[in-house]
């Protein structure tokens, strides 16, 4: 255990060199450190409880997801019957959270019901189909048929909503230029976004709160606007408003030629013949055909650009348009132009999002966290160093050297990760001071009892390293499982917690049986020692 080869002992000590040289980027100013080349600028990033940010618990429209959930059974039931060529009277309604169908011949209402439960899907759960069905028909008598969309078919599609929602809100946080954001879901119709090192959260909200649901569509020309106020609004239009001030009504088919969804980018720009802002779009291949198809059938005609339901701009179209893109121009600011390509490129979200709670942390109470941390670092390693030089004496020097390099490298590892550091992770940093030092506790008295028992100092070295290896192996591993618990299944500041500790058994279990034993090795080749200074 204690016999090293050249290039073993070389490559332990490059690996701990280098991962602790993963640690130096987080000594030098943040701006200083962007003028390095790429790979070494991975640093630490502080979190929200360090550096302070913004925090907010946003909530789905739990409504909205039932509301459209009913539509899209409407329209199915409506589409069915009329394939099947069931009449009904009086149209099919939503009513009481179910949809409701009223067929016109008593005799048809069998073969209604037949035909309507091919509408019922099945629920798809995380392990797939669950046998259940999402809408449950009934026959309420009378010619009267009810649909019912089921619970569970509801707590799915809440869920299929919160997991698109995060997606959409990662990506419009990112896109604008945010380090770090912590987004997760929270409950079962809850989102929580935290945002390191941004004070102002006003533009954020803005941002979030819209739901950015981007429809084309045709200006109907058949009515004015005057009229559609008046309630003469075409059965397949509606009457929109222009969203910049002061509003301007439209009335817009409701027919939409191309949705939000089939946008592959968007960038804001400025209008060379004019210089003011504008936003450029692209559609994908499948909107591009689309786009072409319907600018090529309306030529002379205006078309709307409708973001939630609000008309941003509405252009004649002037010739066919094949290329796949356009600009958008509406009395942009430069900002609201970006706003609005950050929507564009983020896609829309599958319902709108209500803020339930908002907390900004301040950089004081951060930098007030980081002190007490480090303090408690201090004290703790302070004590732990004591500790081992009075009870272990030159053995309590290595089991330091080699506690001090654990730690630079936690830190070197958690840079390369670009990982956050909150105040837990700091605690889990800690902990693992004390654990690695109890896996030198463990070997060295080993050792004592290999000397009590009538071993030269040399082979009981060597002995305490080799039967202590199992034991220690055995208590990293069990933490090591606690720690993929917590991460896996915990939250925030939890995980923080997790990353570090993991983290820290992995170098302790490196150190205890790579570093300080090599360290103890080379002592032995060197003193060739009589007795144990232990």
């Amino acid at each position: 255990m204690l016999y090293f080869t050249r290039w073993r002992a070389l490559g332990i000590i490059l690996t701990a060199l280098v991962v602790c040289l993963c640690a130096v980027p987080n000594f030098f100013p943040e701006a200083q450190v962007k003028t390095w080349p790429a790979w070494a600028q991975r640093r630490l990033v502080l979190g929200l409880d360090l550096q302070g940010g913004s925090y907010l618990l946003l909530e789905v429209d739990s409504n909205y997801v039932k509301k459209e959930k009913l539509e899209q059974v409407r329209d199915d039931t409506r589409k069915a019957l009329r394939d099947a060529r069931i009449g009904f009277t009086g149209g099919i309604t939503i009513r009481n959270d179910a949809v409701e169908a009223r067929i016109a011949k008593e005799a048809d209402v069998p073969a209604a019901i037949t035909k309507l439960r091919e509408v019922a899907q099945p629920i798809g759960g995380l392990l797939g189909s669950s046998g259940q069905r999402d809408v449950d028909v009934t026959d309420a008598g009378g010619g009267l048929i009810r649909l019912t969309v089921s619970q569970p078919a509801m707590i799915e599609r809440m869920r299929k909503t919160i997991e698109q929602s995060i997606q959409i809100v990662e990506r419009r946080v990112n896109e604008l230029g945010t380090v770090e954001p912590v987004i997760q879901r929270q409950g079962t119709d809850r989102i929580l976004v935290q945002v390191p090192g941004l004070q102002d959260p006003t533009h954020l909200k803005e941002l979030l709160g819209k739901t950015a649901k981007m429809e084309f569509r045709m200006v109907d020309t058949s009515v004015s606007a005057d009229q559609a106020q008046q309630g003469r609004v075409p059965p397949d239009s509606e009457l929109l408003m222009s969203a910049s001030p002061p509003p301007v009504p439209y009335v817009v088919k409701k027919q939409v030629l191309v949705s939000g969804g089939e946008l592959s980018d968007a960038q804001p720009g400025f209008d060379q013949r004019t210089g003011e802002a504008i936003v450029s779009f692209k559609f994908n291949t499948s909107g591009a055909r689309k786009f072409a198809q319907a600018t090529a059938d309306n030529v002379g005609q205006p078309f709307a650009i409708v973001l939630d339901n609000k008309v941003i701009s509405a252009p004649v179209i002037r010739e066919p348009i094949t290329g796949g893109q356009g600009q958008i121009s509406g009395s942009f600011t430069v900002q609201s132009a970006n706003d609005l390509a950050i929507l564009m490129r983020a896609g829309a979200l599958p319902a709108p999002l209500t803020v339930v709670e908002e907390r900004t942390v301040g950089p004081g109470l951060g930098q007030d966290s980081i002190e007490k941390g480090e303090l408690a670092a201090y004290v703790g390693s302070v004590l732990v160093i004591v500790f081992m030089l009075i009870t272990y004496r030159l053995f309590g020097v290595f089991a330091n050297i080699a506690v001090a390099i654990n730690v630079a490298m936690i830190f070197g590892l958690l840079s390369l990760l670009n990982a956050t550091l909150t105040l837990p992770g700091i605690a889990g940093i800690v902990l693992t001071v004390g654990i690695a030092v109890d896996s030198n506790v463990l070997i060295y008295e080993r050792i004592r009892e290999e000397l009590r028992g009538g071993r030269n100092a040399i082979s009981a070295i060597d002995a305490g390293f080799k039967r202590a290896l199992a034991t220690i192996l055995d208590s990293n591993i069990t933490t090591f499982i606690a720690a993929a618990v917590l991460f896996y299944i915990g939250t925030g500041p939890v995980r923080g917690f997790a990353v570090t500790l993991g983290i820290g058994i992995i170098t302790t279990v490196f150190t205890a049986f790579t570093l300080t034993r090599l360290i103890v090795a080379a002592w032995v080749r060197w003193k060739r020692p009589q007795t144990v200074p232990i």
